[in-house]
């Protein structure tokens, strides 16, 4: 990647940078070589005729010649990376991990959180609040934004576990059973949840946390069509980790796989490793959801970025072997990919690069509410950008316009 006139220490949203050359990923189509003007954190340009291109002017220039500029993928749903694990990690590990992500192109993640004693949440919810106001203001080098704290339970079925701690899934009776979920005090924290709507009370759960301005999405369930059609008109419109930790569609009960291969106005997310779901089912979803049902997830746990091994994680050992994940139950135990593997598997399968962009970008900020300010290439939307070279691999990440990853090799 030719760079010129590039001081990665002073570039900067203030400042100014053009990226010129790179192949622009919009939201309905690619662009020949286009040129790109970011100030003030912002995308203030996109210029696709080069005479126009050719006058514009910043304090830094890039040449993304050969690459295609993204949209910064945003993450809902994660545990770790590098070794750490965002149930136990304090603000600087979940800094360490968010350094980790944007070398991947991700610029926003919802840390994720499995079913955990009480002080764990609010520790954890601590830690979060902490690295957004730090982030806010500027204080740290560019990484991933933490956007607020997603848990994974502890309202779900104990027949659909998976990886999670059974010991400490819960049922719901009253509001304030609900105080155990500890929010994060910080400005514009997202709060998303994913419940098993057959759980004791699961219909009031839902109501009560979109009252509360909650996301909630079903998951880890065995929920009958029934059931999941209360949840839908109670608030619940999205699936976690849609194929995995639910019912399998069978002939005489559709349940939460064939509902949510139907349902239209209810959107699902995928972990796109080839582990966890065959790329023949990946291209049955997209033949039913559209791309814009969908979005892509890692389900990254703490040994991600870590090879092959044996690690502690949740209070037992997990083994990584090829890229699988294993507990002593012999269940996969979440992912160690990252967004821009999940990026690289759903073009491989002939996705359009702009509805990859849709899947790991748009559809995210979307579901979070955030899409008016980042998630797509659009003027005026926030500079949260990655730039990838032919094989996939991230080669720049820009976060609110500032330099988070570069590399030429």
């Amino acid at each position: 990647m030719p760079v010129s006139n590039f001081d990665s220490e002073t570039a900067g949203a203030a400042s100014g940078i053009l990226l010129r050359g790179a192949r622009v990923v919009l939201p309905r189509r690619v662009t020949e070589e286009a040129a790109l003007l970011v100030r003030e954190g912002s995308i203030a340009r996109i210029v696709e005729n080069p005479a126009e291109a050719s006058a514009l002017e910043a304090a830094e220039s890039l040449d993304l010649t050969g690459l295609m500029l993204y949209p910064g993928f945003i993450d809902i749903h994660i545990h770790g990376s590098v070794g750490i694990d965002t149930n136990e990690a304090d603000a600087d590990g979940l800094q360490t991990v968010a350094r980790h992500l944007a070398r991947h192109g991700v610029t926003g993640w919802l840390p994720t959180l499995v079913p955990a004693p009480d002080s764990d949440y609010a520790s954890a919810a601590r830690a979060v609040a902490q690295l957004m106001r730090s982030q806010a203001a500027g204080e740290l080098e560019p990484a991933a934004r933490a956007l607020g704290l997603h848990y994974e339970g502890p309202f779900v079925n104990t027949a659909q576990c998976g990886a999670l701690r059974t010991e400490f899934f819960r049922t719901y009776t009253t509001p304030e059973d609900l105080n155990a979920l500890a929010r994060v005090n910080a400005e514009d924290a997202v709060h998303m949840t994913t419940v098993a709507p057959e759980v004791e009370g699961g219909g009031a759960l839902v109501r009560e946390l979109r009252a509360r301005g909650w996301i909630v999405s079903i998951g880890h369930t065995r929920a009958d069509v029934e059931t999941l059609e209360r949840a839908r008109e109670a608030g619940a419109r999205h699936l976690t980790h849609f194929l995995n930790a639910m019912s399998p569609l069978h002939q005489r009960a559709p349940g939460p796989v064939g509902w949510g291969l139907l349902r239209d106005d209810v959107t699902c997310d995928i972990i796109a490793d080839r582990i966890h779901c065959d790329p023949l089912l990946l291209a049955l979803v997209l033949r039913c959801k559209t791309a814009e049902g969908v979005s892509l997830i890692s389900d990254a746990v703490a040994p991600a970025g870590l090879g092959d091994g044996e690690f502690q994680v949740w209070g037992e050992t997990i083994k990584v072997t090829a890229g699988r994940t294993s507990n002593a139950r012999g269940s996969i135990a979440g992912s160690v990919i990252n967004m821009s593997d999940a990026a690289r598997t759903m073009s491989a399968l002939g996705v359009a690069p702009f509805d990859v962009a849709r899947m790991a970008a748009l559809n995210p900020a979307r579901l979070l509410g955030l899409s008016h300010l980042c998630g797509s290439i659009e003027e005026g939307k926030r500079a949260d950008l990655a730039a990838l070279d032919a094989e996939g691999r991230v080669r720049l990440t820009l976060i609110g316009g500032r330099i988070a990853h570069h590399s030429s090799a």
